[in-house]
């Protein structure tokens, strides 16, 4: 294996399915069995989720709502993810620790860095919910800034789409992806691969991001190998 323990970053949007909010069992489910098959091979995972399938503070902001009101909301919504996923890979005989950035005992253990490192240690897939705690701050700069305490080897961000390109791939089908490309290049180019804030974390750390497509089968255990899977950001 090229890593022994990663830091696993997914999009709220990424449970939703083909559903248009919300939580389809079935992509759990599939998330849960990739999640698995990594873990099998000693590997060690944390994960981030977002909250945007059930809310989104910026959004809530746009329409009036207090920002730092919205962006509690979210963080709410990020803990949710996280015990449907800590369900599902439960489901899939996988020991899992909820861990958030705010007090919820009666559902999540509190973060605390040396009792994560511990579960990973033991072999426990660690979910970290409530982002950083702070509001005005995304679950991109909670995933980056997790990474560097637990000292993850990688930043694995898994998306709908294989890669990094030069424009939008969705849009444009002329779009040139990228095998690797530095941070430097990132920044010149003004692609979006997190929020400034994250990125220029994961920069100043030399923390290496792998951009990959979480929804095709095998991908994450191919990234995890060191297999030229998606793009790397280093």
């Amino acid at each position: 294996m090229q890593y022994k323990r990663i830091l696993l970053k997914l999009s709220g949007e990424a449970l939703m399915g083909d559903r248009s909010h919300g939580i389809d069992p079935e992509r759990l489910a599939n998330y849960a069995n990739e999640i698995k098959t990594v873990v099998d091979q000693g590997v060690e995972v944390a994960i981030v989720i977002g909250g945007g399938n059930i809310f989104r503070g910026v959004a809530g902001a746009s329409n009036g709502m207090d920002r730092v009101q919205g962006d509690y909301m979210g963080m709410l919504a990020t803990v949710i993810n996280g015990l449907a996923l800590q369900s599902a890979l439960e489901d899939a005989d996988v020991q899992t620790r909820l861990q958030t950035a705010i007090k919820i005992e009666a559902i999540a253990e509190p973060y605390i860095k040396r009792r994560a490192v511990r579960h990973l240690e033991k072999g426990r897939v660690v979910i970290f919910g409530a982002g950083t705690g702070n509001p005005f701050f995304t679950t991109d700069s909670a995933a980056v800034l997790r990474a560097i305490e637990v000292d993850a080897d990688v930043i694995l961000k898994g998306t709908r789409v294989d890669g990094i390109y030069d424009a939008d791939p969705e849009k444009n089908e002329g779009a040139i992806k990228f095998d690797s490309i530095s941070f430097k290049d990132v920044l010149q180019k003004g692609l979006k691969v997190m929020d400034t804030t994250a990125f220029t974390l994961s920069q100043e750390n030399d923390l290496p991001i792998v951009v990959f497509d979480m929804n095709t089968v095998g991908n994450l255990e191919q990234v995890v190998q060191g297999k030229k899977i998606g793009t790397t950001v280093n």
